[in-house]
Protein backbone atom coordinates (compact mmCIF):
# COMPACT_ATOMS: atom_id res chain seq x y z
CA UNK A 1 0.00 0.00 0.00
CA UNK A 2 1.05 3.60 -0.58
CA UNK A 3 1.00 4.30 3.13
CA UNK A 4 3.74 1.74 3.67
CA UNK A 5 6.16 3.07 1.07
CA UNK A 6 8.86 5.68 1.43
CA UNK A 7 8.99 8.52 -1.09
CA UNK A 8 8.80 6.23 -4.10
CA UNK A 9 8.58 9.09 -6.58
CA UNK A 10 11.30 11.68 -6.95
CA UNK A 11 10.08 15.16 -7.85
CA UNK A 12 11.87 14.91 -11.18
CA UNK A 13 10.26 11.55 -11.99
CA UNK A 14 6.89 12.81 -10.79
CA UNK A 15 7.07 15.71 -13.24
CA UNK A 16 8.14 13.43 -16.06
CA UNK A 17 5.23 11.10 -15.39
CA UNK A 18 2.82 14.00 -15.17
CA UNK A 19 4.05 15.50 -18.42
CA UNK A 20 3.76 12.19 -20.24
CA UNK A 21 0.33 11.46 -18.81
CA UNK A 22 1.46 8.06 -17.44
CA UNK A 23 -0.35 8.45 -14.16
CA UNK A 24 -2.88 5.73 -13.60
CA UNK A 25 -0.58 2.89 -14.62
CA UNK A 26 1.73 3.43 -11.68
CA UNK A 27 2.04 0.47 -9.36
CA UNK A 28 1.89 2.93 -6.50
CA UNK A 29 -1.89 3.00 -6.64
CA UNK A 30 -2.49 -0.62 -7.52
CA UNK A 31 -4.63 -2.73 -5.26
CA UNK A 32 -7.24 -0.01 -4.66
CA UNK A 33 -10.78 0.12 -5.99
CA UNK A 34 -11.06 2.64 -8.81
CA UNK A 35 -14.04 4.48 -7.35
CA UNK A 36 -16.62 4.05 -4.64
CA UNK A 37 -19.81 2.41 -5.95
CA UNK A 38 -22.54 4.87 -6.94
CA UNK A 39 -24.99 3.12 -4.63
CA UNK A 40 -23.11 4.45 -1.62
CA UNK A 41 -24.02 8.06 -2.41
CA UNK A 42 -27.31 7.68 -4.23
CA UNK A 43 -28.03 10.30 -6.88
CA UNK A 44 -24.48 11.65 -6.81
CA UNK A 45 -23.07 9.13 -9.26
CA UNK A 46 -19.29 8.88 -9.64
CA UNK A 47 -19.43 10.77 -12.94
CA UNK A 48 -21.08 13.74 -11.18
CA UNK A 49 -18.98 13.70 -8.06
CA UNK A 50 -15.78 15.61 -7.32
CA UNK A 51 -13.19 13.25 -5.83
CA UNK A 52 -11.10 15.14 -3.31
CA UNK A 53 -7.90 14.23 -1.45
CA UNK A 54 -6.65 15.91 1.73
CA UNK A 55 -2.92 16.67 1.89
CA UNK A 56 -1.96 17.50 5.47
CA UNK A 57 -4.39 16.14 8.05
CA UNK A 58 -3.67 18.06 11.23
CA UNK A 59 -5.62 20.67 13.17
CA UNK A 60 -6.79 22.92 10.33
CA UNK A 61 -7.64 20.00 8.05
CA UNK A 62 -9.65 18.06 10.64
CA UNK A 63 -11.38 21.12 12.06
CA UNK A 64 -11.99 23.18 8.95
CA UNK A 65 -10.98 21.93 5.51
CA UNK A 66 -12.20 18.33 5.45
CA UNK A 67 -15.50 19.25 7.17
CA UNK A 68 -15.81 22.08 4.63
CA UNK A 69 -15.84 19.47 1.85
CA UNK A 70 -17.65 16.48 3.35
CA UNK A 71 -20.73 18.60 4.05
CA UNK A 72 -21.43 18.59 0.29
CA UNK A 73 -22.90 15.47 -1.29
CA UNK A 74 -21.41 16.24 -4.71
CA UNK A 75 -17.90 15.86 -3.28
CA UNK A 76 -16.18 12.82 -1.85
CA UNK A 77 -12.99 12.77 0.21
CA UNK A 78 -11.48 9.62 -1.23
CA UNK A 79 -7.87 9.91 0.01
CA UNK A 80 -5.82 11.42 2.80
CA UNK A 81 -2.09 12.10 2.99
CA UNK A 82 0.25 13.09 5.78
CA UNK A 83 3.98 12.76 6.41
CA UNK A 84 3.02 11.56 9.88
CA UNK A 85 1.56 8.09 9.23
CA UNK A 86 -0.25 8.15 12.57
CA UNK A 87 -2.10 11.31 11.53
CA UNK A 88 -2.83 9.90 8.09
CA UNK A 89 -4.40 6.80 9.61
CA UNK A 90 -6.39 8.92 12.07
CA UNK A 91 -7.69 10.99 9.15
CA UNK A 92 -8.76 7.83 7.34
CA UNK A 93 -10.73 6.70 10.38
CA UNK A 94 -12.27 10.16 10.77
CA UNK A 95 -13.46 10.41 7.16
CA UNK A 96 -14.62 6.80 6.98
CA UNK A 97 -16.65 7.44 10.13
CA UNK A 98 -18.26 10.54 8.68
CA UNK A 99 -19.34 8.74 5.52
CA UNK A 100 -20.53 5.71 7.47
CA UNK A 101 -22.76 8.04 9.48
CA UNK A 102 -23.99 9.87 6.37
CA UNK A 103 -24.85 6.69 4.49
CA UNK A 104 -25.91 4.52 7.42
CA UNK A 105 -23.61 1.79 6.11
CA UNK A 106 -20.15 0.49 6.89
CA UNK A 107 -17.65 2.52 4.92
CA UNK A 108 -13.97 1.93 4.18
CA UNK A 109 -13.35 3.88 0.98
CA UNK A 110 -10.58 6.26 2.04
CA UNK A 111 -7.08 5.60 0.72
CA UNK A 112 -4.00 6.52 2.72
CA UNK A 113 -0.78 8.08 1.44
CA UNK A 114 2.30 9.40 3.21
CA UNK A 115 3.82 11.12 0.15
CA UNK A 116 1.68 13.63 -1.72
CA UNK A 117 3.57 12.98 -4.96
CA UNK A 118 2.23 9.45 -5.00
CA UNK A 119 -1.28 10.73 -4.35
CA UNK A 120 -1.07 13.13 -7.30
CA UNK A 121 -0.40 10.21 -9.62
CA UNK A 122 -3.92 8.90 -8.99
CA UNK A 123 -6.11 9.89 -11.95
CA UNK A 124 -9.29 9.26 -9.98
CA UNK A 125 -8.52 12.27 -7.77
CA UNK A 126 -9.96 15.48 -9.20
CA UNK A 127 -8.95 17.99 -6.54
CA UNK A 128 -6.86 18.37 -3.41
CA UNK A 129 -6.98 20.23 -0.13
CA UNK A 130 -3.56 21.57 0.90
CA UNK A 131 -3.60 22.00 4.68
CA UNK A 132 0.12 21.67 5.41
CA UNK A 133 2.55 23.98 7.22
CA UNK A 134 3.18 27.25 5.35
CA UNK A 135 6.52 26.28 3.82
CA UNK A 136 4.87 23.44 1.86
CA UNK A 137 1.95 25.44 0.42
CA UNK A 138 3.55 26.71 -2.80
CA UNK A 139 5.51 23.54 -3.70
CA UNK A 140 2.48 21.28 -3.37
CA UNK A 141 0.16 23.63 -5.24
CA UNK A 142 2.61 23.87 -8.13
CA UNK A 143 2.92 20.09 -8.28
CA UNK A 144 -0.84 19.66 -8.01
CA UNK A 145 -1.83 22.02 -10.81
CA UNK A 146 0.79 20.45 -13.07
CA UNK A 147 -0.85 17.11 -12.32
CA UNK A 148 -4.14 18.73 -13.44
CA UNK A 149 -5.72 18.79 -9.99
CA UNK A 150 -7.86 21.66 -8.76
CA UNK A 151 -6.72 22.97 -5.38
CA UNK A 152 -8.04 24.48 -2.19
CA UNK A 153 -4.96 25.80 -0.41
CA UNK A 154 -4.61 27.13 3.09
CA UNK A 155 -3.27 30.66 3.43
CA UNK A 156 -0.75 32.21 3.46
CA UNK A 157 -0.01 31.49 -0.19
CA UNK A 158 3.73 31.02 0.26
CA UNK A 159 6.76 31.20 2.51
CA UNK A 160 8.43 33.87 0.36
CA UNK A 161 7.36 36.36 -2.30
CA UNK A 162 9.43 34.57 -4.95
CA UNK A 163 7.69 31.26 -4.20
CA UNK A 164 4.31 32.95 -4.32
CA UNK A 165 5.03 34.38 -7.75
CA UNK A 166 6.06 30.93 -9.02
CA UNK A 167 2.88 29.46 -7.57
CA UNK A 168 0.57 32.09 -9.07
CA UNK A 169 2.28 31.77 -12.47
CA UNK A 170 2.01 27.98 -12.42
CA UNK A 171 -1.69 28.19 -11.60
CA UNK A 172 -2.34 30.66 -14.43
CA UNK A 173 -0.45 28.49 -16.91
CA UNK A 174 -2.28 25.33 -15.83
CA UNK A 175 -5.82 26.66 -16.08
CA UNK A 176 -6.73 24.80 -12.89
CA UNK A 177 -9.14 26.13 -10.26
CA UNK A 178 -7.27 27.24 -7.13
CA UNK A 179 -9.04 28.72 -4.12
CA UNK A 180 -6.94 30.32 -1.38
CA UNK A 181 -8.32 29.78 2.12
CA UNK A 182 -9.09 33.47 2.68
CA UNK A 183 -12.52 32.48 3.94
CA UNK A 184 -13.41 35.94 5.24
CA UNK A 185 -14.42 36.66 1.64
CA UNK A 186 -17.24 34.17 2.18
CA UNK A 187 -18.41 35.92 5.37
CA UNK A 188 -21.26 38.35 4.82
CA UNK A 189 -19.94 41.10 7.10
CA UNK A 190 -16.56 41.31 5.35
CA UNK A 191 -18.15 41.49 1.91
CA UNK A 192 -20.67 44.09 3.04
CA UNK A 193 -17.96 46.21 4.72
CA UNK A 194 -15.93 46.11 1.50
CA UNK A 195 -18.97 47.15 -0.54
CA UNK A 196 -19.72 50.04 1.82
CA UNK A 197 -16.15 51.31 1.54
CA UNK A 198 -16.03 50.91 -2.23
CA UNK A 199 -19.35 52.76 -2.60
CA UNK A 200 -18.19 55.75 -0.60
CA UNK A 201 -20.31 55.37 2.53
CA UNK A 202 -17.42 56.73 4.63
CA UNK A 203 -16.31 59.26 2.01
CA UNK A 204 -12.81 58.99 0.62
CA UNK A 205 -10.86 56.19 2.28
CA UNK A 206 -7.80 57.52 4.06
CA UNK A 207 -6.53 55.01 6.63
CA UNK A 208 -6.94 51.29 7.26
CA UNK A 209 -6.13 49.84 10.69
CA UNK A 210 -5.46 46.09 10.78
CA UNK A 211 -5.39 44.42 14.20
CA UNK A 212 -3.88 40.95 14.58
CA UNK A 213 -3.52 38.50 17.47
CA UNK A 214 -0.09 38.03 19.06
CA UNK A 215 2.19 35.06 19.59
CA UNK A 216 4.26 34.53 22.75
CA UNK A 217 7.85 33.31 22.67
CA UNK A 218 8.90 30.02 24.26
CA UNK A 219 11.72 28.20 25.99
CA UNK A 220 14.68 26.36 24.56
CA UNK A 221 13.69 22.83 23.60
CA UNK A 222 16.06 19.84 23.64
CA UNK A 223 16.65 17.52 20.67
CA UNK A 224 14.40 14.47 20.65
CA UNK A 225 14.35 11.22 18.68
CA UNK A 226 12.28 11.52 15.51
CA UNK A 227 9.08 9.47 15.87
CA UNK A 228 9.06 6.41 13.61
CA UNK A 229 5.72 7.54 12.20
CA UNK A 230 7.09 10.89 10.93
CA UNK A 231 9.08 11.53 7.74
CA UNK A 232 10.89 14.46 9.32
CA UNK A 233 13.32 15.09 6.48
CA UNK A 234 10.49 15.61 4.02
CA UNK A 235 8.52 17.57 6.61
CA UNK A 236 11.41 20.09 6.69
CA UNK A 237 11.17 20.26 2.90
CA UNK A 238 12.96 23.20 1.31
CA UNK A 239 14.05 24.60 4.67
CA UNK A 240 17.41 23.93 6.41
CA UNK A 241 18.04 20.71 8.30
CA UNK A 242 17.60 21.25 12.06
CA UNK A 243 17.20 18.83 14.95
CA UNK A 244 13.79 17.42 15.74
CA UNK A 245 11.93 18.46 18.83
CA UNK A 246 8.20 18.00 19.18
CA UNK A 247 7.38 21.67 19.75
CA UNK A 248 9.05 22.55 16.45
CA UNK A 249 6.61 20.34 14.54
CA UNK A 250 3.21 19.24 15.89
CA UNK A 251 1.92 17.40 18.97
CA UNK A 252 2.11 13.63 18.82
CA UNK A 253 -0.70 13.08 21.33
CA UNK A 254 -3.40 15.36 19.89
CA UNK A 255 -4.24 17.96 17.24
CA UNK A 256 -3.67 21.16 19.20
CA UNK A 257 -2.07 24.25 17.68
CA UNK A 258 1.35 23.20 16.31
CA UNK A 259 4.66 24.77 17.27
CA UNK A 260 5.88 25.37 13.71
CA UNK A 261 3.55 28.37 13.56
CA UNK A 262 6.01 30.18 15.83
CA UNK A 263 9.19 29.24 13.96
CA UNK A 264 10.41 31.66 11.26
CA UNK A 265 11.92 28.74 9.38
CA UNK A 266 8.41 27.67 8.40
CA UNK A 267 6.42 30.92 8.40
CA UNK A 268 6.52 34.59 9.34
CA UNK A 269 4.21 34.40 12.36
CA UNK A 270 0.97 36.29 12.84
CA UNK A 271 1.82 38.86 10.16
CA UNK A 272 1.06 36.16 7.57
CA UNK A 273 -0.94 33.76 9.76
CA UNK A 274 -3.78 36.17 10.46
CA UNK A 275 -2.44 39.04 8.37
CA UNK A 276 -3.17 37.10 5.19
CA UNK A 277 -6.85 37.15 6.18
CA UNK A 278 -7.19 40.75 7.27
CA UNK A 279 -4.91 42.28 4.64
CA UNK A 280 -6.83 40.33 2.00
CA UNK A 281 -10.13 41.73 3.31
CA UNK A 282 -8.60 45.20 3.40
CA UNK A 283 -7.38 44.87 -0.19
CA UNK A 284 -10.88 43.80 -1.22
CA UNK A 285 -12.34 47.02 0.17
CA UNK A 286 -9.45 49.15 -1.11
CA UNK A 287 -9.72 47.72 -4.65
CA UNK A 288 -6.01 46.85 -4.53
CA UNK A 289 -6.30 43.06 -4.89
CA UNK A 290 -3.83 42.83 -7.77
CA UNK A 291 -1.18 45.23 -6.55
CA UNK A 292 0.48 46.13 -3.26
CA UNK A 293 1.93 48.97 -1.21
CA UNK A 294 4.66 51.25 -2.55
CA UNK A 295 6.20 52.19 0.82
CA UNK A 296 6.48 50.04 3.96
CA UNK A 297 8.03 50.80 7.34
CA UNK A 298 7.81 49.78 10.98
CA UNK A 299 9.41 47.78 13.75
CA UNK A 300 8.90 44.68 15.85
CA UNK A 301 10.25 42.89 18.88
CA UNK A 302 11.77 39.47 18.22
CA UNK A 303 12.60 36.85 20.90
CA UNK A 304 16.25 36.81 21.89
CA UNK A 305 16.22 33.15 22.94
CA UNK A 306 14.06 30.06 22.75
CA UNK A 307 12.81 27.78 20.00
CA UNK A 308 9.95 30.04 18.94
CA UNK A 309 11.34 33.08 17.15
CA UNK A 310 8.56 34.79 15.16
CA UNK A 311 7.82 38.44 15.83
CA UNK A 312 6.17 39.60 19.04
CA UNK A 313 4.76 43.09 19.58
CA UNK A 314 4.93 45.06 16.34
CA UNK A 315 3.62 48.04 14.42
CA UNK A 316 4.17 48.36 10.68
CA UNK A 317 2.75 50.79 8.17
CA UNK A 318 2.33 50.97 4.42
CA UNK A 319 1.36 53.53 1.81
CA UNK A 320 -0.48 52.54 -1.38
CA UNK A 321 -0.32 54.30 -4.72
CA UNK A 322 -3.93 55.46 -4.26
CA UNK A 323 -2.89 57.35 -1.13
CA UNK A 324 -4.39 54.95 1.43
CA UNK A 325 -2.30 54.50 4.57
CA UNK A 326 -2.40 51.06 6.25
CA UNK A 327 -1.34 50.47 9.86
CA UNK A 328 -0.91 46.89 11.11
CA UNK A 329 -0.28 45.95 14.73
CA UNK A 330 -1.11 43.38 17.39
CA UNK A 331 -1.90 46.30 19.72
CA UNK A 332 -4.96 47.21 17.61
CA UNK A 333 -8.27 45.35 18.27
CA UNK A 334 -8.48 42.20 16.15
CA UNK A 335 -10.24 43.22 12.96
CA UNK A 336 -10.13 45.94 10.31
CA UNK A 337 -11.09 49.59 10.69
CA UNK A 338 -11.63 51.67 7.56
CA UNK A 339 -11.41 55.39 8.24
CA UNK A 340 -12.62 57.87 5.64
CA UNK A 341 -13.34 61.57 5.31
CA UNK A 342 -16.97 61.03 6.43
CA UNK A 343 -16.78 58.27 9.03
CA UNK A 344 -15.43 54.81 9.80
CA UNK A 345 -16.39 51.13 9.58
CA UNK A 346 -15.00 48.32 11.73
CA UNK A 347 -15.35 44.66 10.73
CA UNK A 348 -14.18 41.47 12.44
CA UNK A 349 -15.03 37.82 12.89
CA UNK A 350 -16.61 38.63 16.23
CA UNK A 351 -16.05 35.61 18.43
CA UNK A 352 -16.02 33.13 15.55
CA UNK A 353 -13.09 30.70 15.38
CA UNK A 354 -11.98 28.31 12.66
CA UNK A 355 -10.65 25.87 15.24
CA UNK A 356 -10.94 25.69 19.02
CA UNK A 357 -7.28 26.68 19.46
CA UNK A 358 -7.46 29.85 17.35
CA UNK A 359 -5.86 32.76 19.24
CA UNK A 360 -8.84 35.11 19.07
CA UNK A 361 -8.99 37.95 21.56
CA UNK A 362 -12.77 37.86 21.96
CA UNK A 363 -12.90 40.89 24.23
CA UNK A 364 -11.29 42.97 21.47
CA UNK A 365 -13.48 41.77 18.62
CA UNK A 366 -16.98 41.40 20.02
CA UNK A 367 -18.77 43.18 17.16
CA UNK A 368 -18.76 41.75 13.67
CA UNK A 369 -19.66 45.11 12.15
CA UNK A 370 -19.64 48.62 13.62
CA UNK A 371 -19.54 52.16 12.29
CA UNK A 372 -19.25 55.79 13.34
CA UNK A 373 -22.91 56.23 12.40
CA UNK A 374 -25.41 53.32 12.58
CA UNK A 375 -26.93 54.54 9.32
CA UNK A 376 -23.76 53.49 7.51
CA UNK A 377 -24.27 49.82 8.26
CA UNK A 378 -27.98 49.87 7.48
CA UNK A 379 -27.27 51.37 4.09
CA UNK A 380 -28.54 49.47 1.06
CA UNK A 381 -26.17 48.97 -1.87
CA UNK A 382 -28.11 50.12 -4.91
CA UNK A 383 -28.42 48.16 -8.17
CA UNK A 384 -26.12 50.58 -10.02
CA UNK A 385 -23.44 50.54 -7.31
CA UNK A 386 -20.47 48.19 -6.86
CA UNK A 387 -21.50 44.69 -5.82
CA UNK A 388 -18.83 42.15 -4.91
CA UNK A 389 -18.99 38.39 -5.48
CA UNK A 390 -21.33 36.62 -3.08
CA UNK A 391 -20.15 33.34 -1.58
CA UNK A 392 -22.15 31.60 1.13
CA UNK A 393 -19.37 29.20 2.10
CA UNK A 394 -15.74 29.13 1.00
CA UNK A 395 -15.31 25.42 0.28
CA UNK A 396 -18.67 25.38 -1.45
CA UNK A 397 -17.61 28.27 -3.66
CA UNK A 398 -14.51 26.27 -4.63
CA UNK A 399 -16.59 23.20 -5.52
CA UNK A 400 -18.96 25.37 -7.57
CA UNK A 401 -15.98 26.79 -9.44
CA UNK A 402 -14.66 23.32 -10.17
CA UNK A 403 -17.95 22.52 -11.88
CA UNK A 404 -18.38 25.84 -13.70
CA UNK A 405 -14.63 26.39 -14.40
CA UNK A 406 -15.15 30.02 -13.41
CA UNK A 407 -12.69 31.80 -11.11
CA UNK A 408 -13.39 31.31 -7.38
CA UNK A 409 -13.81 34.16 -4.93
CA UNK A 410 -10.19 33.94 -3.67
CA UNK A 411 -8.01 33.02 -6.69
CA UNK A 412 -4.29 32.32 -6.57
CA UNK A 413 -3.09 35.71 -7.82
CA UNK A 414 -5.18 37.56 -5.23
CA UNK A 415 -3.92 35.25 -2.49
CA UNK A 416 -0.35 35.83 -3.60
CA UNK A 417 -0.80 39.60 -3.47
CA UNK A 418 -2.30 39.44 0.03
CA UNK A 419 0.53 37.23 1.23
CA UNK A 420 3.23 39.31 -0.45
CA UNK A 421 1.92 42.47 1.21
CA UNK A 422 2.22 40.74 4.59
CA UNK A 423 5.75 39.61 3.76
CA UNK A 424 6.62 43.20 2.90
CA UNK A 425 5.55 44.21 6.40
CA UNK A 426 7.71 41.38 7.73
CA UNK A 427 10.69 42.67 5.71
CA UNK A 428 10.20 46.10 7.28
CA UNK A 429 10.22 44.46 10.73
CA UNK A 430 13.49 42.69 9.95
CA UNK A 431 15.29 45.70 8.46
CA UNK A 432 13.71 48.33 10.74
CA UNK A 433 13.68 51.03 8.04
CA UNK A 434 11.49 52.37 5.25
CA UNK A 435 11.33 50.22 2.13
CA UNK A 436 10.20 51.20 -1.35
CA UNK A 437 8.35 48.56 -3.39
CA UNK A 438 7.50 48.23 -7.07
CA UNK A 439 4.27 46.16 -7.20
CA UNK A 440 4.59 45.54 -10.95
CA UNK A 441 8.15 44.24 -10.91
CA UNK A 442 7.72 42.77 -7.41
CA UNK A 443 11.12 44.10 -6.40
CA UNK A 444 12.36 46.61 -3.85
CA UNK A 445 13.63 49.76 -5.50
CA UNK A 446 17.42 50.16 -5.43
CA UNK A 447 17.72 48.00 -2.31
CA UNK A 448 19.83 44.82 -2.74
CA UNK A 449 19.68 44.07 0.98
CA UNK A 450 15.87 44.08 1.00
CA UNK A 451 15.67 42.10 -2.24
CA UNK A 452 17.59 39.27 -0.60
CA UNK A 453 14.49 38.75 1.57
CA UNK A 454 12.33 37.91 -1.45
CA UNK A 455 13.59 34.32 -1.54
CA UNK A 456 15.41 31.76 0.59
CA UNK A 457 18.04 29.16 -0.18
CA UNK A 458 16.22 25.89 -0.73
CA UNK A 459 17.39 22.49 0.38
CA UNK A 460 17.74 19.60 -2.07
CA UNK A 461 15.93 17.54 -3.15
CA UNK A 462 12.88 19.65 -2.36
CA UNK A 463 13.90 22.90 -4.06
CA UNK A 464 11.01 24.56 -5.84
CA UNK A 465 13.29 26.10 -8.46
CA UNK A 466 14.14 22.63 -9.81
CA UNK A 467 10.49 21.74 -10.11
CA UNK A 468 9.47 25.11 -11.51
CA UNK A 469 12.02 24.88 -14.33
CA UNK A 470 11.24 21.30 -15.27
CA UNK A 471 9.49 20.59 -18.56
Amino acid sequence: MASDKKSLVSRRKFLDLTAKGTLASSAIISGFPTIVPASVFGKNAPSNRINVAAIGTGRISRGHDMPGVWQYDNALIMAVCDLDSKRAEAAKQLVNGVYAKKTGKDYDGVRVYTDYRELLLNKDIDAVLVSTPDHWHAPIVIDAVRAKKDVYMQKPASLTIAEGRMMADAVKKSGQIVQVGSQQRSSEQFRYAAELVRNGRIGQLKTVYVGLPGDPSGDEEPPMPVPKNLNYDMWLGTTPEVYYTEKRVHPQADFDRPGWLRCEQFGAGMITGWGAHHVDSAHWAMNTEYTGPVEIWGKADFPKHGLWDVHGIFRTEALYENGVHMIVSNEIPNGIKFEGTEGWIFVSRGDAAVTASDPIAKQNAAKKLDASDPKIITSVIGPNETHLTVSKEHHGNWLESIVSRKEPIAPAEVGHRSCSACLLHHAAMKLNRKLYWDPKKEQFKNDPEANKLLSRTQRAPYAIKLMASAK
